[in-house]
């Protein structure tokens, strides 16, 4: 009997936890499911082997006794012992007692592959067979319901379609679908759709459609999560004495003050003026406004001459400190 690397199967580490082998799993049953590999034994022997990592690697129990296997099982070979020798019996299954099954259940395995066990000697040697359907050893007689595969789409956003959410008309698998991508949503962000993926076979359910939203950049705002950074324009003349100026949002233009003798690069909290909140779009991040100093335009000859007045009065005023 060969040994069952069961995390290299997944492709993943001896610590990932739980949503990850989940997620991979997900990812990975997807592309070899039989269903989207009509007619391919080798990916149907590949979607047996990834289920049946998964049915030992997302148990606690089922993983701890793999865990202590697998870690004598690598001793036994770094000690230079021919695999033939190892004691399997030490870790047999007890009579009677089955696998814990999930995600995939009996009926759906049974009906993918029939009455052939989906599971190697290895895994039914160490953790038992799994449960079968209650139609025995053949298929019932009546089909069984299929749930329709979970799809994932990635769809480009404007800045301002995430702020408000948006609606698309989407094709998928020459299916018209209309969507809705709710407020707050980010770049690589998850929106789940129930029911709105692949329609389930036999009278089973549909699958969810995923869509990965791509919020595309924006000329005006820079985003960082549900924050939003602007550069705002203010002449020298407003910065040194203060005054107000009128700045974009993603909702209205808002008045902001800017305090005499302010310098370049300082920025101001709007608060409450950023993204909403993904599930609950009442709730805003924050919105800041750095000051990015210009000069007035046009500048008049008489001003230009004032100014030069001014910094001759500042240089005097220098030149006579008391440190002379």
């Amino acid at each position: 009997m060969d040994f069952k690397d069961y995390y290299a199967i997944l492709g993943v580490q001896p610590n990932a936890d739980k949503k990850l082998i989940q997620q991979t799993y997900r990812q990975l049953a997807r592309k070899f499911h039989p269903d989207v590999n009509p007619g391919n034994k080798e990916a149907e022997e590949k979607f047996k082997t990834i289920n049946e990592a998964y049915q030992v690697l997302s148990h606690v129990e089922q993983r701890k006794k793999y865990d202590e296997l697998r870690g004598q099982y690598q001793q036994w070979q770094q000690a230079g012992s021919q695999k033939q020798d190892f004691n399997w019996q030490n870790w047999s299954a007890q009579p009677g007692k089955g696998v814990h099954v999930q995600y995939a259940t009996p009926e759906d395995l049974e009906d993918l592959f029939g009455s052939d066990s989906p599971y190697s000697d290895f895994f039914t040697s160490i953790f038992g067979q799994a449960p079968r359907s209650s139609g025995g050893r053949g298929r019932s007689t009546s089909p069984t319901p299929r749930r329709g595969r979970d799809m994932e789409y990635e769809v480009d956003l404007t800045l301002e379609e995430a702020f408000h959410g948006a609606e698309r008309l989407m094709e998928i698998d020459g299916r018209r679908v209309q969507v809705s991508i709710p407020p707050g949503v980010r770049t690589g962000t998850r929106v789940r759709l129930a029911g709105r993926g692949e329609p389930g076979s036999n009278g089973g359910q549909a699958g969810d459609l995923y869509l990965i939203p791509h919020v595309l950049p924006n000329a005006t705002f820079e985003r960082a999560g549900d924050e939003l950074l602007i550069d705002v324009p203010v002449d020298i003349f407003t910065a040194i004495a203060g005054g107000e100026i009128r700045i974009p949002s993603m909702t209205k233009p808002l008045l902001l003050t800017i305090p005499p003798r302010t310098n370049s690069n300082r920025s101001f909290r709007l608060r409450g003026k950023g993204m909403p909140h993904l599930g609950d779009p009442r709730k805003r991040g924050d919105m800041f406004a750095r000051v990015r100093l210009v000069l007035p335009d046009p500048l008049t000859d008489e001003e230009v001459d004032r100014i030069r007045e001014l910094i001759s009065r500042r240089s005097d005023r220098s030149k006579g400190s008391p440190d002379e």
